[in-house]
């Protein structure tokens, strides 16, 4: 009898194994196309937020898993808004640091975590909440408002030391879009009419 293993590596792949790459490959597929999309994106993200909170609300429990999700995305946060490369650690290895001045060599921002991957993140973390709440094991009776009081407590602090950080290296992880210059168009229309 010939064996099975021989030739092809998905010839040993079970049904269950096959339908699971399928569906990741449609996953992923769908995924890609939702790239450009980011107003869309975190309005449905927005949408699913909503739905968790009253889920949450109409149920009265699951409150430690709304205080992890909260943890969660406050870690989430802190990635997006840092630069990949920290100035701290940059300028004390080879003296470059992010420009100060407009002499200086420009550097684009370049978050952490880009922008894709934290929507993404959050998502997931509140379809995964929002699975959990169906499930009363999670449902950990807990004293709610020192839950929220801590986490804005933690909220305050972590935001305050990532503003300190961006006020003394000089960068902000935001753009407004692509600067434009609006100089040219006029100084060249005016001296066209000087040389008639």
């Amino acid at each position: 009898m010939e064996s099975l293993g021989g030739g092809d590596g998905s010839m040993n792949d079970s049904p269950v194994a096959q339908k699971l790459h399928q569906f990741w490959r449609i996953y992923q597929y769908y995924l890609d196309k939702t790239t450009p999309h980011a107003v869309p994106r975190w309005a449905g993200t927005l949408l699913l937020a909503l739905i968790y909170a009253i889920r949450v609300y109409f149920v009265q429990g699951f409150y430690i898993i709304t205080y992890a999700l909260g943890i969660y995305i406050l870690n989430l946060l802190i990635g997006f808004l840092s630069p990949l490369v920290d100035p701290e650690l940059e300028s004390s290895s080879d003296g470059a640091v992010l420009p100060t001045k407009g002499s200086d060599e420009f550097k684009p921002f370049i978050r952490r975590l880009p922008e894709f991957k934290f929507w993404h993140s959050i998502t997931k973390a509140f379809c995964t909440a929002f699975v959990m709440t169906f499930f009363s094991v999670f449902d950990v009776p807990v004293f709610w408002p020192i839950l929220l009081v801590y986490w804005v407590v933690l909220f305050t602090l972590t935001m305050k030391r990532q503003i300190a950080h961006m006020v003394k290296y000089r960068y902000i992880p935001f753009s407004l879009g692509k600067q434009k210059y609006g100089g040219k168009k006029g100084s060249a229309s005016s001296s066209g009419s000087r040389a008639d």
